[in-house]
């Protein structure tokens, strides 16, 4: 089932989770800046465990990057499950895990996590919210696609 050594799965990993979660968060902040939505997922995620803006960045940040490097050991892991080879097929892998990834969590954003969150900023997520965190998701998973791929 699993075509690379383990080293070479964490290594590859580690090296995709952090780049696409920087990616995917250097996204939300353009979005967010531009004023397009407030898709700062860096500051809301942050001040769940915060309940303030006080630490919010700094605590948002590790919780976010943290998730990201887990989320790129997930999507490797489905990559690799799926006995995918090629710099292409790595990048449509990392594209479809995003994009099915991306509405599940857009869809829950909206749905559950935005009306329960403490700071009043981020309790309204719409259409435009839901939308920016899909692009961010896909992103992520094209980046871990093609750092899968050029790491092959």
């Amino acid at each position: 089932m699993f075509s690379i050594p383990a080293g070479d799965y964490i290594i590859r990993s580690l090296v995709a989770g952090i780049i696409a979660t920087t990616g995917m968060t250097l996204l939300l902040i353009t979005i967010t800046k531009s004023g397009i939505a407030n898709a700062d997922m860096v500051r809301a995620i942050g001040s769940l465990f915060t309940k303030s803006h006080k630490k919010a960045v700094s605590t948002g940040l590790l919780i976010h990057t943290t998730t990201g490097i887990i989320f790129s050991f997930i999507y490797i892991f489905i990559i690799q499950a799926f006995n995918v080879h090629g710099f292409g097929s790595n990048v449509g892998s990392g594209l479809l895990i995003g994009f099915i990834h991306g509405a599940v969590v857009s869809f829950l954003l909206v749905a559950v996590v935005a009306e329960h969150h403490p700071l009043k900023e981020f309790q309204k997520a719409g259409f435009s919210v839901a939308a920016a965190h899909w692009a961010a998701h896909i992103l992520f998973g094209l980046l871990v696609g093609i750092i899968s791929g050029l790491m092959e």
